[in-house]
This record gives structure tokens, C-alpha cells and sequence, in this order.
């Protein structure tokens, strides 16, 4: 929860405890602890994913429900240009990355614009190597700011070695990204870029397993 840019309460989803049980208690008391009632809120910032696609679709769904009974807009923000916004600001470009399973990667690469980052290209889900070879050929010979949840996912990467050499390294992000979202949306709200009910979306970069295995059984684990 934020005033302006100030961080008032920030509470981590940790446990075994399921997001869906977990969410609105947890809101409950960062309202309390604040000492807003919901009312009083101007803005939801969400992170529309990639990530867990309950997580996500909890989320959204939990925001729309409050932005239709208070009235109020919605800022939609990517987690991978949250985790970007916190990288160190040493170099034009930002590759955000976190373990998507499957040997793959949730990843982007972003391009400082003043304060903010904007999307070079669509985010993407690709196996390490992948992602590294594809970031050196939009790059070319620039230095890049790396930054993640899961750095040994890319470091373990035989490739790898070859930024090393060029000083590049891979910065730890924080797993908690509300501050990081909140500041983003707060930023969206001032430039007037809020969304609405009805426009709001799940970015999932990758088809949910149901999809998935729906069209090819094949895929089913056994």
C-alpha cells in the first residue's frame, strides 16, 4: 500500500496458505495497519503476470470486483517491468528474467526512458540460452543491467560466460514487487493511463497447462 510514493504497508504472500485464502485477509490488515478504509483508495495497481496463472487471474479478478463497486481505475503493470524498474540504472538496457519451470524463463528486455523502462519487444517465455542469444542480438556490443529472482538459472549457463567477461552480472530483485507495481501504477495514474473492467487482461505469455494438454493429450504427464 503506498501514499504518493511512500510505502505504508507491504505484506508477502509466504506458506503453504493458498493465494485465494490468503489475499483479502491480507488486504484486510494492510488496511487497518494504514488505517484507510477502502474507500479511501484512488488507484489498484495489479500485476497482470506472467506468473502463476491463479495468482494472476486472482489478482485481476479481485481488482475488477473493487474497481466496479468503488468506482476507481486500474493501473495494469507486468511483474517482469516491476522487476526492470529496480534494476541498477548502469545501462540503457534492462533484461528481467524468473523461472517459469519447464527449463524456461518469463523474460524481457527493456529500454531506459527517463525514469521508467519501456519493452523493447513482447515478453516471452524461452529457455535460458535462448534468451541470452536472443537479448545479444538486439543489444549488440551494449552492456546490458540483468536483473532476477532465479540469476542461477542464467549464470549456470555456459554462454554466460561471455558477458561475465564483459563485467555484466546479474542483480538479485526482491520476490515482494507491490511497491515496485504500485509506484509504476501510480506513475500510469499521473499520465493517464489507467485501464478499466472491461479492458483489464491476463498477460500469460505462456498457455495454461488445461490449453495446453486440452489440444494435445499427448502432453499429459503420466
Amino acid at each position: 500500500m503506498l501514499r504518493n510514493e511512500e510505502v505504508l504497508k507491504t505484506i508477502a504472500h509466504e506458506g503453504t496458505t493458498e493465494y485465494s485464502i490468503w489475499l483479502l485477509p491480507a488486504v484486510e490488515e494492510a488496511l487497518k495497519s494504514a488505517r484507510v478504509e477502502m474507500r479511501d483508495v484512488e488507484l489498484f495497481a495489479v500485476a497482470s503476470g506472467p506468473g502463476s496463472f491463479t495468482g494472476v487471474r486472482m489478482g485481476l479478478t479481485t481488482v475488477k470486483a473493487w474497481s466496479e463497486v468503488y468506482g476507481k481505475g486500474i493501473a495494469s503493470v507486468s511483474r517482469l517491468e516491476a522487476m526492470a524498474s529496480e534494476a541498477p540504472r548502469e545501462s540503457e538496457y534492462v533484461a528481467a528474467f524468473f523461472d517459469a519451470h519447464r527449463d524456461q524463463l518469463y523474460a524481457g528486455l527493456f529500454r531506459r526512458q527517463g525514469e521508467a523502462v519501456g519493452l523493447v519487444e513482447e515478453e516471452m517465455v524461452a529457455a535460458p540460452a535462448d534468451f541470452l542469444s536472443w537479448v545479444g542480438q538486439r543489444v549488440q556490443k551494449e552492456r546490458v543491467n540483468w536483473i532476477s529472482m532465479d540469476p542461477e538459472k542464467m549464470t549456470v549457463q555456459e554462454a554466460w560466460q561471455a558477458r561475465l567477461r564483459t563485467g555484466e552480472s546479474v542483480a538479485v530483485c526482491s520476490k515482494v514487487l507491490a511497491p515496485a507495481i504500485g509506484k509504476i501504477g501510480r506513475v500510469r495514474a499521473m499520465e493517464g493511463q489507467l485501464t478499466d473492467v472491461l479492458k483489464l487482461d491476463a498477460e500469460y505469455v505462456r498457455r495454461p497447462d488445461a490449453e495446453v494438454f486440452w489440444k494435445d493429450p499427448s502432453k499429459r504427464v503420466r
